[in-house]
């Protein structure tokens, strides 16, 4: 019996082996470069949707809020906001009926028709245009999700301590009227994956 020896096969096994393992090491390497970069767009995007959602909160909770606690009783409130506002382009999306309720009464109270899901996008009390420096705009939506009396009413008076010349070693507690949960949405214009939600406990 003779055996054949010819190397020639081991060789040409040997270098298949190499080349398929080397392709291995280049596609993990290429897969892990293509999710880095995917990561590294989607935070771009997050952090983009965030700033955009702080930026609406101090908006909103500073300047929109406040101007509605002021005016919500009186006949023409939605058109002198919006007017007022105008420049981030407001929209009032609840009836004058509905937000006075969630301003006034505990949120058992409210009517069948006042929205108060946790979503700020879906059935939004308001929402907002800001200017995004590079790409689309940002839309934010604002919707209060719940109220709480507070300690007080709303006269400001101090029902306890004493007069003006008398000193007094009563704790007074900050008097709050009202506790509002606000949940409030920045999203970006055509793109509803870069988005951030903020909720904000808001005392009045």
């Amino acid at each position: 019996m003779r055996y054949l020896r010819n190397p020639d096969g081991i060789a040409l096994v040997t270098s298949l082996m190499l080349t398929l393992i080397s392709m291995t090491i280049v596609m993990a390497l290429l897969y892990m470069v293509t999710q880095n970069i995917q990561m590294s767009s989607q935070q771009r995007k997050y952090h983009s949707a965030m700033d955009a959602s702080y930026g609406g909160t101090e908006i909103f909770v500073k300047d929109i809020f406040p101007y509605v606690l002021q005016n919500y009783s009186t006949s023409s409130m939605i058109s002198t906001v919006t007017s007022n506002f105008n420049n981030v382009n407001l929209q009032i999306n609840t009836t004058q009926e509905c937000l006075e309720k969630k301003l006034t009464l505990s949120t058992r109270d409210w009517p069948s028709e006042c929205s108060k899901t946790p979503e700020p996008k879906k059935s939004p009390d308001m929402n907002f245009t800001l200017q995004a420096s590079a790409g689309n705009n940002f839309v934010v939506y604002s919707k209060i999700v719940d109220t709480v009396q507070g300690n007080t009413d709303q006269s400001g008076l101090q029902l306890e301590g004493s007069g003006v010349a008398e000193s007094s070693s009563i704790s007074k507690p900050m008097h709050f009227p009202y506790i509002y949960r606000l949940e409030i949405q920045g999203e970006r214009q055509n793109n509803s994956a870069a988005q951030a939600n903020i909720e904000v406990l808001y005392a009045y």
